[in-house]
């Protein structure tokens, strides 16, 4: 009986089974929700395979050999994936919508979030994909070359902060732009895990920054720490581990070709041969001081949400060595925050960000490319370290030293809290009110114990004491920010109008203060000497307080601010962006400059939204748009109190048998104010073909009015603080990407791409001319009138001066006695003498143009991104082979010396008491232009099938390299120079970039 009821269940099921496994062609057309035309190049692809095509030019496609009971998934970039069950259907038509997650991207604009199709300025969101995976310590680093208008100067030491310019450098006073962590005002953001960022937006036009007051001008970036999504608990694990190595070394002559040259030299300084007896080596002290680095970052974090309550704790361990041997970087990071629901209408929450980091007691590079490679690293009976020769061991000493014997005797620790606390309530159905309470606190202490220095002298029997003294310093640093806001918002939207309209109230409290001392004994004095291998001995209190000193420094800062904004668009189609703020601070209250305000208008025009762009098909989405304002800058001329001048020693007077001290002020203070820029740009985004393609052009242009400038005094006159600096920068910037699917086959791939000009110039530094500011080694950065900021000011050299009848025909030199073999300047004037007057603009460091070029593809589960940058334009000035007080190591091009008339145009004499060619000229001027291969990384993720069976939501796996090949010009290890205000691309013996090989991987359960 069983068999015959299931044999007739079976003929029953039949017909459905046959009418599964029936194959059938489907066709039909795929057109456009908002215009009816047809979507060409639509995939479309039956759901768990790879069986598909794409529509034609008509918006037609056929597709045989279809399950009649499949799913259809038909996708297109910029467009709602649709899925179209078959159910035995022959034609299926597919009508695609714009995807609104494009259109509605939201960005957060300080003191919100908005929109970014209703702003009309310049902001740019960064995900935590371009950055959580990358071998950086602070996230800033990995956004080298991804952004329009935003400058980056990476270092390569373990651990350093990058530096960051947008849009240019807006004051002599400096440059830094202001960081927002949830809210609240940082100076940097390098105590955060790039793994616990969910993303950044970095704000550079006058609509976006005026709301952010004196804080604006440099540019905003804004960081927003993950929190939990609503959903089950999520625990994330992401580890990687790879090494660091100096691809690149300077080339520097060895023994054989210093001997050569310093023996010429000598003849030609007319001194006797230098016996080389005791100095036969041949070391290259680059491979003695670089080593291999190994790195290593973990991160966990775990996210859960209940019905009312969602929560994130992250924790991470971050390990780097640097190159230089026994330097390590080691950070220790967490991250809380948790949101509660208490009803429909009251909200509560806290974040909390918290870091521990040894930064690394780094060395520098410059001894181990000025150590003359005759002299061995160790004497091979004693084991000491080996003096240099006697023509430089005065001034250079050998680099491991440095590197070995004084390696890890500063000992640091940083400690830093930063997070908030809020409450927001509903108080009307379009109308709400929050309240943020935060505060950082950062403490950093460092002890540094200096022992003495003994090494081997083969002039000196036994052993050589370079040091006479052993010391131990103190100092440590606090800071504290306090900050409150309360922010009440109201959102609108009724018959087409739209508007979010802010206002606030907003307090901040800075303080800081630094306490330092130090100690030493004399080697005559030691009864105790400190342990060389002991840190817990390296204390103050270990030595007597007979010979020390002390110091410390401290200041304070509030400011309480008004704030309101308005974001009004009519119909999606026109925009009307307004902010005011108005800032009062301690710092200029006693010259009654307490109050300044601060403000912008933006205004934009959505013309793919007319009615006659409705029957073309090309342009998907087109905005005009443009802001101006007035930005605040809380620079304050380098001094905390500066209606406070210091007093400074002038002097002193006998009154019989007392000798009294005279003291008067530093300057005198006028009238002071802050800096505030003038700003505004001009430009459109616009998308074609399906939004494939995207292109921003931007035109900005900024002038910052009232820099506070330190004025030289005249005839006696006491030096004066006024706001009289001007300086100007504009240009333009252009970003662009292309993103698309190749037929059926799977592979997605973009097409990003940015360029940045800047054109920089002081229109005014007070007075005129005379008031140009020099900074750097021998006053060769020039800031003036006219130029450029921090431009090189030197002679230009047109040649050599090959013989003695050269040095007659030429222009009488009134600034040295040249002879043959010396650099020949340029009369750049005119009036036929070379003087100092013929001193010029002979380079720039900040580039005319900066770029940057990346590609991403997908092809199944594999995912591979290259990120390029580089920098054209730019000029470095060489310092670090200066021989006027010590003779260095010479560069292998000095070989093509000038030596005999004819031998040379360009290398001079080999002979240090020329001082001509020691003066500042483009002689050590270098190119700064570099093209670089900034990141690969190769990426796969398991398959959705082999997770299920592991029970895991996600697992991917990736290799990386960073800074893998680097196109550069200069002598120096890397053209990237960090540097002020007032001078940058100096070449003082920088730190080389390393190349970077990391692999990890992403796992989440």
């Amino acid at each position: 009986m069983k068999c015959k009821s299931l044999l007739i269940f079976s003929f029953l099921l039949m017909p459905l089974w046959l009418f599964a496994q029936q194959r059938i062609t489907v066709s039909g057309v795929v057109t456009e929700q908002a215009t009816g035309e047809p979507a060409i190049g639509v995939s479309i692809l039956v759901k768990g395979t790879t069986t598909g095509t794409v529509t034609g030019i008509d918006g037609s496609y056929t597709l045989s050999d279809v399950p009649a009971q499949a799913t259809l998934v038909f996708s297109y970039i910029g467009m709602t994936t649709v899925e179209q069950a078959v159910n035995g259907r022959s034609r299926i038509d597919v009508r695609m919508s714009e995807d609104q997650q494009v259109l509605d991207e939201v960005v957060v604009i300080g003191y919100g979030s908005a929109k970014k199709r209703d702003l009309t300025g310049s902001i740019v969101s960064i995900k935590a994909a371009e950055f959580a995976d990358r071998p950086s310590t602070n996230p800033l680093a990995s956004i080298q070359g991804k952004l329009a208008g935003v400058q980056v100067v990476n270092a390569g030491q373990a651990g350093q902060d990058p530096e960051i310019r947008i849009r240019g450098t807006n004051s002599i006073n400096g440059y830094a732009p202001l960081y927002v962590v949830d809210g609240l005002f940082s100076d940097n953001i390098n105590y955060l895990n790039p793994a616990d960022i969910e993303s950044m937006e970095v704000l550079k036009d006058p609509s976006s920054l005026a709301i952010f007051g004196v804080r604006g001008a440099n540019g905003v970036i804004i960081v927003n720490t993950k929190r939990a999504k609503s959903g089950q608990t999520v625990v994330n694990i992401n580890s990687s581990f790879g090494f660091r190595n100096v691809a690149d070394r300077m080339s520097m002559t060895n023994a054989a070709q210093f001997r050569e040259l310093y023996d010429e030299q000598r003849v030609n300084q007319g001194l006797g041969a230098y016996d080389y007896a005791k100095w036969n080596a041949d070391t290259d002290w680059q491979d003695v001081i670089f080593r291999q680095g190994f790195m290593t970052n973990h991160n966990v974090s775990i996210t859960g949400a209940s019905e009312k309550n969602r929560f994130y704790l992250g924790l991470g361990y971050t390990s780097e060595e640097g190159n230089i041997l026994h330097e390590k970087y080691s950070k220790v990071t967490a991250n809380l925050n948790s949101d509660y629901q208490v009803t429909d209408f009251l909200r509560f929450g806290f974040q909390v960000n918290g870091s521990r980091t040894w930064p690394s007691d780094a060395k520098g590079v410059s001894g181990a490319i000025r150590a003359a490679p005759i002299a061995p690293v160790y004497h091979e009976k004693t084991g000491l370290l080996h003096t240099l020769p006697d023509f430089q061991r005065a001034q250079v000493w050998n680099p491991m030293i440095d590197v070995e014997t004084r390696a890890g005797h500063a000992v640091g620790v940083n400690n830093r809290v930063a997070g908030n606390i809020y409450g927001e309530v509903d108080l009307l159905k379009n109308l709400k009110f929050k309240t943020t309470f935060s505060l950082d606190y950062a403490v950093g202490e460092v002890r540094r114990f200096s022992p003495i220095i003994y090494v081997y002298n083969p002039d000196v029997a036994g052993k050589e004491n370079l040091t006479d003294r052993e010391s131990v310093s103190q100092n440590k640093s606090t800071r504290t920010v306090a900050q409150s806001d309360y922010i009440l918002t109201y959102d609108l939207s009724s018959g087409g109008h739209s508007l979010t309209a802010m206002a606030g109230l907003t307090t901040n409290y800075t303080e800081y203060s630094l306490l330092e001392g130090a100690r030493e004994q004399h080697l005559n004095d030691i009864i105790f000497s400190i342990p060389d291998n002991d840190k817990d001995k390296w204390w103050i209190s270990s030595i007597d307080a007979k010979a020390s000193s002390n110091g410390g420094a401290q200041h304070r800062r509030f400011t309480m601010s008004y704030l309101l904004r308005a974001l009004y668009s009519y119909q999606n189609r026109y925009l009307l962006n307004v902010s005011y703020r108005r800032d009062g601070a301690s710092v200029f209250r006693s010259v009654g400059n307490t109050w300044e305000n601060f403000y912008s208008l933006g205004a934009g025009w959505v013309v793919s939204e007319e009615a006659f762009m409705k029957n073309q098909s090309m342009i998907d989405y087109l905005k005009l748009k443009g802001s101006w304002g007035v930005l605040g800058s809380q620079n304050t001329g380098g001094f905390h109190y500066p209606t406070y001048p210091r007093l400074e020693n002038s002097g002193s007077a006998v009154f019989g048998d007392n000798i009294i001290a005279g003291y008067s002020l530093k300057y005198l203070p006028r009238n002071l104010s802050w800096e505030k820029t003038h700003a505004w740009e001009a430009g459109l985004e616009i998308a074609f073909f399906g939004n494939r393609l995207r292109i921003e052009p931007v035109y900005y242009n900024k002038v910052t009015k009232d820099i506070i400038v330190l004025l030289s005094g005249f005839s006696g006159a006491k030096n004066s603080l006024e706001n009289l600096g001007e300086i100007r920068n504009r240009g333009v910037e252009l970003s662009a990407s292309w993103s698309d699917k190749i037929g059926e086959s799977g592979l997605k791939y973009t097409v990003s791409g940015n360029l940045t000009t800047i054109d920089n110039q002081v229109l005014s530094l007070g007075r005129g001319p005379e008031d140009a500011i020099f900074e750097g080694p021998k006053g060769i950065s020039r800031s003036m009138e006219g130029y450029p900021v921090a431009h090189f000011y030197g002679y230009q050299v047109i040649g050599v001066y090959q013989n003695k009848e050269d040095v007659k025909r030429y222009y009488p030199n009134k600034v040295g006695s040249p002879a043959p073999g010396d650099l020949k300047f340029k009369d750049v004037n005119g009036d036929g003498v070379i003087t100092q007057d013929d001193r010029t603009m002979i380079g720039n460091p900040t580039p005319d143009l900066t770029y940057g070029f990346n590609v991403n593809l997908e092809y199944r589960n594999f995912d591979l991104g290259v990120d390029m940058m580089g920098v054209y334009g730019n000029e470095i000035y060489r310092t670090w082979d200066d021989p006027t007080y010590a003779q260095l190591n010479y560069l292998t091009s000095r070989m093509n010396r000038w030596h005999g008339e004819g031998t040379s145009n360009w290398e001079p004499i080999l002979n240090p008491s020329r001082a001509l060619n020691l003066l500042n000229s483009n002689y050590f001027i270098e190119d700064g232009s570099f093209f670089r291969i900034r990141n690969v990384q190769l990426g796969y993720k398991l398959h959705p099938a082999l997770l299920s069976k592991l029970h895991l939501k996600s697992l991917r796996l990736y290799a990386n390299i960073q800074n893998l090949k680097t196109w550069r010009r200069n002598t120096g290890y890397t053209p990237e120079m960090k540097g002020s205000a007032l001078e940058s691309g100096i070449d003082r013996g920088t730190y080389p970039m390393p190349v970077i090989y990391t692999f990890g991987f992403n796992l989440t359960f």
